[in-house]
């Protein structure tokens, strides 16, 4: 069905109604994280949703998980000590010298980048505070699965992790840590059995590479294949490897310019499936949102509504259920993806108009609107048919009916260093009046319109009737004409 892509499907509803207690997690240090000029990573992404949260008032509806940065021990859980050692001490003028460890840092993925515009070319650039980055967007999926453990949560939210390709010993794909894995491996000393499901463009190689030995977790990746899109693994017929965890990977490759609709032919079947053959205690969905049409790198066609429906649909099944961000390079669109799924995690319904606030100028190229529509000459030819949709639902259905239920329910406990958690620590106190570290943006808005200074009046004083609280020039031009 050429030029079918980007159907919406109806708003997602909460599945079952009901609220949960979702507890989420913001790391302010993460705003001023930078890959290089060019480069199509812009962790700021998860600034620019976090104050779209804020904006629609629902930090209030959350409790709020303290910053709390991984240490190298609980990264060395699961990535290789020579190649942790290697990132604490990777600095942009420390891989030119002769002292080797430029060619230690290439032999792990990762580059050093010259001249301006650099970062265009290298996937896996070296930066300023690259170690520091890791260990704060891995902690923020720790603490999130230590509230699921701790059963003080229902859902715990950390925007910034899901970063899925990263391997023991390398980093791949804009991945250096791979905070999922390290966060799956937490639950598994809660749950017995953890499921995995990733909605990012790209096939989630580094976490399935990770467990495909184990039956106590299941991975499911729904993502681009074909015509050497990156990173070329997760075929249909790739089920792990031999062994207790073969059948315990279940691929969904779809084809370019897939809509909202034919994906949720697979999705809903499939991952009901998946819940009744492997029965999981918690799971961890992986929201990348370079599956929306309109991203820089992707070639889907997914609308908000279609993203989110997924979040619900895992939602409705009320089992313990950890959100990550992941991949998405039109920043604006991924802040409103994940901005909705926060509503879609809380079970509130938001207003499709964004709030006025201080980053309104990145929404202004979508008219203000939370749900963003492209034009049909935007959207990428749809290379999927009815035949192609069913073909990939069955084969997956086929691999299903040979995943045993009994090989994965008889596991034991592993015995892990982090059982016993101390929920003090993991939330801010409600009594507590954190002050949010603000962005340079916001306060200079502020300041400009909301605060004069001594006695002297702010000129934009008189035209508080025209400009609500954070609320741009630009709009105020708009509101005006």
């Amino acid at each position: 069905m050429a030029g079918g892509g980007g159907n919406s499907l109806p708003s997602p509803s909460c599945g079952d109604d009901k609220k949960r207690r979702v507890c989420y997690y913001y790391d302010p240090g993460i705003s001023t994280v930078d890959y290089g000029e060019g480069h199509v990573m812009v962790p700021h992404r998860v600034t620019m949703a976090h104050n779209l949260v804020a904006a629609y008032g629902m930090l209030g509806d959350m409790r709020r998980l303290r910053t709390a940065p991984a240490t190298a021990a609980e990264l060395a859980d699961f990535h290789d000590e020579g190649y942790l050692a290697l990132l604490q001490d990777l600095t942009p003028d420390g891989c030119g010298g002769d002292d080797g460890v430029g060619d230690m840092a290439r032999a792990r993925g990762i580059y050093a980048v010259e001249g301006k515009g650099g970062g265009r070319g290298v996937d896996n650039p070296v930066f300023d505070r690259l170690w520091d980055y890791c260990l704060r967007y891995s902690g923020g999926s720790l603490a999130a699965a230590r509230t699921l453990g701790s059963g003080t949560a229902d859902i715990a939210i950390n925007w910034s992790g899901g970063m899925h390709h990263a391997c023991r010993g390398g980093a791949r794909g804009f991945c250096y840590v791979n905070d999922i894995v390290l966060a799956i491996r937490e639950l598994l000393a809660h749950f017995r059995r953890v499921l995995y499901v990733d909605i990012d463009v790209h096939h989630g190689d580094g976490v399935q590479a990770a467990f495909e030995a184990s039956n106590r977790v299941m991975t499911v990746s729904f993502h681009q294949h074909g015509g050497g899109f990156f990173p070329g693994s997760g075929a249909v017929a790739d089920v792990g490897k031999k062994g207790p965890g073969r059948y315990c990977a279940l691929n969904v490759p779809v084809s370019v310019g897939i809509g909202d609709e034919e994906y949720h032919r697979l999705f809903e079947p499939i991952m009901a499936r998946v819940m009744e053959v492997f029965q999981p205690e918690a799971v961890v969905l992986q929201c990348g949102a370079d599956s929306l049409a309109g991203d820089r790198l992707g070639e889907l066609n997914l609308t908000t509504r279609g993203h989110a429906q997924c979040v619900s649909f895992i939602r409705s099944f009320n089992l313990p259920l950890l959100l990550l961000g992941g991949g998405g390079y039109t920043i604006n669109h991924v802040a409103s993806c994940w901005c909705n799924e926060t509503a879609v995690a809380i079970g509130k319904e938001i207003p499709n108009d964004i709030p006025k606030h201080g980053f309104d100028v990145f929404y202004k190229n979508q008219e203000y609107k939370l749900h963003y529509k492209l034009e049909t000459k935007h959207l990428h030819r749809n290379r999927n048919t009815a035949n192609s949709i069913d073909g990939i639902r069955m084969a997956a259905m086929e691999n299903l009916s040979k995943l045993k239920l009994e090989a994965a329910a008889s596991v034991q406990f592993e015995e892990r260093r982090h059982r016993s958690i101390n929920v003090g620590d993991l939330y801010y106190d409600p009594r507590e009046q954190e002050e949010e570290e603000e962005s340079p943006t916001a306060r200079l808005h502020r300041k400009l319109y909301f605060e004069p200074t001594g006695d002297q009046e702010s000129p934009y004083t008189k035209h508080r009737c025209n400009v609500q609280p954070g609320e741009s020039s630009s709009r105020k031009q708009r509101k005006l004409k």
